[in-house]
């Protein structure tokens, strides 16, 4: 229930953005600019732009294009369905929604990481683009999703608790 109910909300959101219109949500604009700021520690020369033909943002390392950010990029379906989880196994109220916000934060930081070494291999290597961006780094992001759940189910979902006490 929970996951339907985020998931409207989201997709409610994204609806006020007219992507006819090349418009990109401002939480996807977020995850592009912070994504620069990581890549401008390692090149100065980074920086973003609107894309004018299709609803995402244009990243460039090194002054060149290497990748673009659309609202798929942006993880918030990730964590949609990472909350929804917890939620189907909850834990004490504290606990939950700590594990909750703290996974969220979690899996965003580590989603800007993702989309800023992904732009660097695609400069080092754009052959290599189906098998870095289909293949390895969404097992990164979703492995580690599926860590903190196994870490949430075993030490403080009420359903661990049930089993250590049987």
């Amino acid at each position: 229930m929970s996951y339907l109910i985020l998931t409207i909300l989201y997709q409610s959101y994204l609806n006020k953005f007219d992507a006819s219109k090349s418009e990109v949500d401002t939480f996807t604009q977020s995850v592009a600019q912070q994504t620069v700021t990581v890549l401008s520690w390692f090149d100065s020369q980074s920086y973003t732009m609107p894309n004018l033909k299709e609803p995402s943002i244009k990243i460039f390392y090194h002054s060149k294009y290497v990748s673009r950010i659309i609202e798929g990029c942006n993880a918030l379906s990730v964590i949609i369905l990472f909350i929804a989880f917890v939620v189907a196994f909850t834990g004490k109220f504290k606990q939950t929604v700590l594990f909750i916000l703290l996974g969220s934060v979690f899996i965003h930081v580590l989603n800007i990481g993702r989309i800023a070494l992904l732009s660097i291999a695609l400069y080092h290597f754009p052959q290599y683009e189906h098998l870095l961006h289909g293949v390895i780094f969404p097992l990164i992001i979703y492995g580690i999703v599926f860590l903190l759940w196994v870490v949430w189910v075993n030490k403080y979902s009420l359903y661990a608790t049930a089993s250590i006490t049987k």
